[in-house]
């Protein structure tokens, strides 16, 4: 007997779903870091016994949108009450259960197994955790509650364990030797687009997006080139820096990241490009991915 199914973690922003879902995966699938915003696709990972796959899917935090690219984004969030055997429904200890109840409404009216995952339970003591737990029964009567720590590990083995009780019989979907449903490029657009998050404040991630325009491989190194979009000239000056000093720095970065991913020695070019409505423009969104299925 063979057990398969989609296992969808949807949430507000900035609770821990890519996390949560690296940990599940085994591999820095999605890129996690402390700003808002981070995941802008549906990142699929897979797991593979001999019995049995999980394909998990990482979606973007549920936002009411204010510009198109967040219409896509909600879409990506949306699609995954759809397609879903069993539903992850990530929230932490500080948020309000209340935040985007239109969502929330929609995940009451699910059918399939919904486990509510109350995570960053490490920043709680026992008995604000008893009455977090009460709210979010109310809320989600049909739902079973777990409490995790998904950045120190705690409650994910037995997550695990009740998905896999949870998965119906059924085939692989994927080749046994898959880890991802995404490209090799994709994960050169994540990672440069990770540094940046992490290297430069304000408003500059969110008016960015990266393009790999070419990836080639030998047996023994990559060369990769990639184009940093952004949307004004003054940001193209932050991104570039100070007689190029920034934008040396992430690449570095960048490219020791990208080493580790793929294990191979990596050369990596970079340029930075204007597009001022690259996220309201529908043709250039849908360049970028951002058409969800």
């Amino acid at each position: 007997m063979h057990k398969a199914g989609f296992v969808n973690i949807v949430g507000n922003p900035n609770v821990g779903k890519s996390t949560l879902m690296n940990q599940l995966v085994g591999e820095r699938i999605s890129i996690a870091t402390f700003k808002a915003q981070t995941t802008r696709h549906r990142i699929m990972g897979i797991v593979n016994t001999p019995e049995m796959q999980i394909v998990f899917s990482d979606t973007p935090g549920v936002l009411k949108p204010n510009y198109r690219l967040q219409e896509t984004m909600l879409a990506f969030s949306e699609s995954a009450l759809t397609d879903a055997d069993i539903l992850l429904y990530v929230t932490d200890v500080v948020e309000n259960p209340e935040k985007n109840s239109d969502f929330l409404t929609k995940v009451a009216k699910q059918t399939i197994p919904v486990i509510l995952l109350i995570n960053k339970i490490d920043l709680t003591e026992q008995k604000k955790l008893g009455d977090i737990v009460e709210k979010w029964h109310s809320l989600l009567p049909n739902a079973e509650i777990l409490p995790i720590s998904a950045k120190n590990k705690f409650g994910t083995d037995i997550l695990l364990n009740r998905i896999k009780e949870l998965l119906p019989e059924s085939p692989p979907y994927f080749e046994k030797d898959q880890l991802t449903d995404k490209p090799a490029r994709f994960f050169v657009n994540e990672i440069i687009r990770e540094k940046i998050l992490l290297y430069y404040d304000k408003e500059i991630p969110y008016a960015v997006e990266v393009r790999c325009e070419s990836f080639k491989e030998t047996e023994r190194n990559i060369h990769i080139t990639a184009t940093i979009y952004v949307e004004r000239d003054t940001q193209k000056g932050i991104i570039i820096g100070h007689q190029g000093v920034a934008i040396k720095k992430m690449n570095m970065e960048a490219r020791k990241a990208l080493e580790r991913f793929f294990g191979k020695s990596i050369y990596l070019e970079t340029f930075v490009k204007v597009d001022k409505d690259w996220r309201s423009n529908d043709r250039e969104l849908n360049a970028f991915g951002y058409t969800p299925e």
